[in-house]
């Protein structure tokens, strides 16, 4: 389907439709013109309010036509044009706007209008056919900004229905049409999805692996736009963003300086360049969410410490400093680092600066967050390369798996273009996908012209809910002090003109613009993080984790309690899907796609399962499957009966802390997590009953989730230090036997079942 300007609908906005009078016909009369004989669509407002709702709720608005015909002064309560005009203008830089009026009137227009309009249409002066005309051509010309250059690009292509005799072999979904399948695939995706993947000998779209043409003039859009000296398109994945970035720097025998809280496409980078690893150990608070590093782990002194006091570099490298390091920010909670306060003690020692920035790629364009993201424009005066890894698909609006690799060139050290080509090339695909591409492309267009204010709104619906949980909570306990209900894990407390005020009392739209609210401290350990350094952290307010009873502030671990996978399985069943799950935590993330209907939605479903928590409902009604699936364990248990029993469970097992022991612990290296992988590869692994685990060396990295962070790498030594993972290991097991039906994700873990039993199993390199 063409897309026409019959699509971009134009916002008339009048008191004039249904009057009786000559400015009443003639309205009607341009809207018949626009309609019948231009083939554009009109949306009729009668008010300036109603005008607001309507270009606020909807971002295809091609035009505005407001009528300046100013309410009576004395009522102050209305909206005024010239406040519509700014309201407009600040949300779109580009729309255009055209004022309705007399000639006469001009001369009382402000002057903040005049700079805001784009022109004049004459009410009377003018034939409706000259009108219409007019709206039409600014119309056109605001569609023709609205793409940016690669997508349209790929527009204007696939509209020319050319006779392709190329690859891909549907040639714009023709192939499809042979066959019932492909049929019904044609009819699912649409025509524009098919004619617009087409193949690399398009000449007109450019050239993604040399970057030319309009996809090289879209990666430096987008370097423009992120802060970047350097932005490369990557179509596979932020894990092969990262892949990219470290062999492009890292050599076999270099030195890695890494967060233990890293993704595992990172890990898969050290195995790939052969680096040797040195670890940043994050904190964690009671609760067992996953904190910053310590800002003294960066410090020259602890960096060249821990390489000192490694076992695996040779002792002939140990005064090399390390090629790379690579951060988390921010968090899968949201914790977030001042990164102008790490690069000031990471450029000491450092070559390389990598910040792994999957699920921040929103940071730059809203002042909250000021100098907590990697392309920071608050540069140190010498500082190395620095380079970002964004997952553009996670919380910006590409297509999955569409991501972006910013570079900042180094004070002194530059990253050369066609060098750094080379691990791209390694990397990319020669058949890349079109449709990934203008995604990314998009993405960009649509920060670049309003991504402050989009977030701006974004931000403000999060605390929106945020304060709503409190409130709630509050509500509940002020009627009865032993009521319960979900909390918020943000602060209690915010300081404003030298008060402490508590939070759900602070308007959203100030906390939304407050960067302190947000900043952790010791002095306001809402947090709980020990020795919490200032101006290091914050949480970012878009992350909501949301917290079940069972422990409280200070980690006491209380008779009853509601694990969270319990509550994000009862979501799951009402179609609402939680990003992660800890064990009294659930994380979901407040996005571009999130509406006040999801909201409500998740609200409404959070009161259900209270309700049937305190009624003590039968498991039967609130997890079928679950009792089908184990009826001699589910079958006669209540709701309230079974959160409380896993409660217990975790609470006699001590899980909580067993977890925080595993998880403090640097296991001793006997190998590279390159050379574990190699045996892999030369097939010189068994797999080893966990039983059976003690003193042999993993060799694949070993991954729980929660909390998805690495408990041991390939190559490291399941000794008699790291006992604390084995009894983790070992306590994980044997929950999972002894409450069926509540597996957890391993990475590295097989599990095999023997006598209705389950047990886990790892590949291990084979003992001599």
């Amino acid at each position: 389907m063409k897309i026409t300007k019959h699509q971009w609908p134009i916002l008339i906005v009048s008191g004039q439709f249904q009057m009786p009078n000559d400015e009443g016909f003639r309205l009607n009369e341009l809207v018949t013109e626009l309609e019948e004989v231009q083939q554009c669509s009109v949306i009729p407002s009668f008010s300036y309010e109603d005008a607001q709702e309507i270009f606020i709720s909807r971002a295809d608005i091609g035009g505005v036509i407001v009528d300046w015909d100013l309410p009576d002064e004395d009522n102050t309560e209305m909206m005024t044009a010239t406040e519509l005009v700014a309201i407009i203008r600040q949300r779109n830089k580009k729309v255009p706007i055209l004022l309705l009026t007399d000639r006469l009137d001009t001369e009382d227009i402000p002057v903040e209008v005049l700079k805001n309009i784009n022109g004049y249409l004459w009410k009377t002066a003018d034939t409706t056919e000259f009108l219409a005309g007019r709206i039409e051509i600014h119309l056109l010309d605001y569609i023709k900004s609205v793409y940016p250059a690669f997508f349209g690009m790929l527009v204007k292509y696939s509209e020319e229905y050319k006779y392709a005799w190329h690859t891909p072999g549907h040639m714009g979904g023709e192939g499809f049409l042979r066959s019932p399948a492909g049929v019904a695939f044609f009819k699912f995706f649409g025509e524009n999805t098919l004619r617009s993947d087409l193949s690399i000998s398009v000449p007109e779209l450019g050239s993604l692996l040399d970057h030319q043409g309009v996809v090289g003039d879209a990666e430096k859009f987008s370097a423009h736009v992120f802060g970047a000296d350097y932005t490369y398109y990557i179509l596979n994945g932020t894990s092969n963003v990262n892949q990219v970035i470290w062999r492009s720097q890292v050599l076999p025998n270099d030195i890695a300086f890494v967060d233990r809280n890293c993704h595992k496409s990172l890990n898969y980078a050290m195995v790939i360049t052969s680096a040797f690893p040195i670890y940043m150990i994050p904190r964690r608070n009671k609760r067992g969410i996953i904190g910053p590093v310590r800002l003294s782990e960066f410090s020259p002194e602890t960096i060249a410490s821990k390489i000192k006091a490694s076992k695996l570099i040779p002792e002939s490298l140990k005064t090399n400093r390390p090629k790379m390091s690579a951060l988390t920010n921010s968090t899968y909670d949201g914790v977030c680092y001042n990164v102008v306060n790490i690069k000031s003690q990471l450029e000491r020692s450092v070559d390389n600066l990598h910040f792994d920035e999957a699920w921040y790629a929103y940071a730059r364009f809203h002042p909250l967050y000021k100098n907590h993201f990697g392309m920071s424009d608050d540069m140190n005066e010498n500082h190395p390369p620095i380079f970002c890894s964004q997952s553009t698909h996670k919380l910006l609006t590409a297509f999955s798996q569409a991501s972006m690799l910013h570079i900042k060139n180094g004070s002194s050290v530059k990253v050369n273009p066609d060098e750094f080509n080379e691990s791209y090339m390694m990397h990319g695909s020669t058949s890349p996908q079109y449709s990934m591409i203008a995604s990314l492309d998009v993405a960009t267009k649509m920060m670049h012209d309003n991504g402050e204010i989009m977030f701006n709104d974004m931000i403000i619906e999060a605390i929106q809910l945020r304060k709503k949980i409190v409130t709630i909570q509050n509500e509940l306990k002020a009627k009865d002090e032993n009521d319960w209900f979900f909390g918020m894990w943000q602060p209690k407390k915010v300081r404003m003109q030298g008060k402490e005020v508590a939070f759900e009392e602070v308007e959203a739209e100030i906390l939304a613009g407050m960067q302190s609210a947000w900043v952790m401290s010791q002095d306001n350990n809402w947090h709980g993080f020990e020795d919490m350094e200032q101006d290091y952290a914050m949480l970012d307010p878009i992350k909501l984790t949301f917290t079940t009873p069972g422990i409280d502030d200070e980690g006491n671990i209380t008779d009853e309690g509601i694990p969270a996978g319990i509550v994000t399985n009862y979501l799951i069943d009402k179609c609402i899907v939680c990003e992660k799950t800890d064990y009294y935590s659930f994380l979901l993330l407040n996005s571009l796609g999130t509406t006040k209907g999801k909201q409500g939605t998740l609200l409404a479903e959070l009161f259900k399962f209270k309700e049937l928590y305190d009624q003590n409902a039968p498991l039967c009604e609130v997890f079928p499957e679950l009792v089908k699936a184990y009826p001699e364990k589910y079958k006669g248990v209540g709701l309230k009966t079974h959160c409380n029993d896993i409660h217990r469970y975790f609470r006699d097992h001590h899980i909580l802390d067993s977890m925080q022991a595993a998880f403090q612990i640097i296991p001793d290296q006997v190998m590279r997590p390159a050379d574990a992988y190699h045996k892999v590869v030369g097939k010189e692994v068994e797999y080893v009953d966990l039983k059976d685990m003690m003193n042999r060396v993993p060799a694949v990295m070993i991954v729980p989730y929660p909390p998805g962070i690495p408990i041991m790498m390939g190559g490291e030594i399941l000794n008699e230090k790291a006992k604390p993972i084995f009894d983790y290991l070992k306590q994980r097991q044997d929950f999972e036997n002894q409450f069926p039906g509540y597996e957890s994700d391993i990475h590295g873990v097989e599990r095999d079942e023997r006598n209705g039993k389950k047990y886990f199993k790892t590949m291990c390199i084979k003992q001599s």
